[in-house]
């Protein structure tokens, strides 16, 4: 019997640079690079940890003093919508799904655009240009859709109203990023595109959809803590939300343990041993 070495990724720490999600803050990340044949494999496990992809990247926030950033899922089986949830449904049922392979359109593009431009503006993404975006969209080791919502009129002709770049892992559905037509705020798409994919989830007998971070303190964020049977990453473990406000986004220098503390608790994927 020949066993083979656990997957061991190299992991490396950005320079600080200004938090997105609460002002006056500096974020850092902790990373390692997504390649090979056991790209899936390593991505479905840090997954489980916090970790997010961005293209051929798995990074989690490591911020010196700072702990506010948690993973979020919701819990497929158990999720129940709202009143207000089942509304934003029955508002969008006239538009039609559709799941490509992560390949960038025009089209995308330009709904890319009127997105950033209406809704973050200066953000850290404002000043993507198509090819940046293709690469954002394109450049995946592993299995990832592309699900395009669309309007059609009466002669056929499609519109996009909203995109999601969806990782598919092996318990769940991993919304990487998720864009839409700012014209269409009143109808929610946003949280359309989420209910959407619990179901899709559902369908395929997946436990959870994967949300990626939300952030007490953050008003950007804070939509996600009105999903039902959410969970969050919180000090090591998926644990149930329960009341959002018990979590607090001060700043403490004992925060975080150090780097080589949270490297050596990361839990890697092991390859299968092969027969002879």
């Amino acid at each position: 019997m020949r066993h083979t070495l656990p997957i061991a990724p190299q992991f490396y720490v950005t320079a600080p640079q200004p938090c997105p999600y609460l002002d006056g803050r500096m974020e850092r990340k902790l990373f390692t690079a997504l390649q090979g044949e056991y790209a899936e494999k390593l991505n479905d496990t840090l997954s489980k940890q916090g970790f997010r992809r961005s293209q051929n990247v798995l990074y989690r926030p490591s911020c010196s003093d700072c702990s506010a950033c948690m993973s979020a899922r919701i819990r497929v089986a158990d999720f129940e919508p709202s009143r207000s949830q089942k509304k934003t449904a029955k508002k969008n049922e006239a538009l039609r799904r559709e799941a490509t392979s992560p390949w960038a359109t025009e089209d995308q593009y330009a709904l890319f655009r009127a997105y950033l431009d209406s809704r973050h503006a200066d953000g850290g993404m404002a000043d993507m240009d198509i090819f940046e975006f293709a690469a954002m969209i394109e450049e995946t080791p592993i299995r990832s859709r592309v699900i395009e919502y669309a309007t059609t009129d009466e002669d056929g002709a499609k519109a996009l109203a909203a995109v999601s770049l969806t990782d598919v892992l092996d318990d769940g559905l991993s919304m990487v990023y998720s864009f839409y037509d700012p014209d269409l705020a009143p109808s929610s798409l946003g949280t359309y595109v989420i209910l959407d994919h619990i179901q899709i989830a559902r369908d395929a007998g997946l436990p959870y959809v994967y949300l990626g971070y939300w952030v007490p303190g953050s008003s950007k964020m804070g939509y996600k803590a009105k999903f039902s049977s959410l969970e969050i990453y919180h000090r090591g473990e998926w644990r149930d939300i329960g009341d959002p406000d018990q979590y607090s986004s001060d700043t403490h220098p004992l925060s975080t343990d150090p780097i080589a503390e949270q490297v050596a608790r990361i839990n890697l994927p092991d390859t299968r041993p092969t027969k002879r």
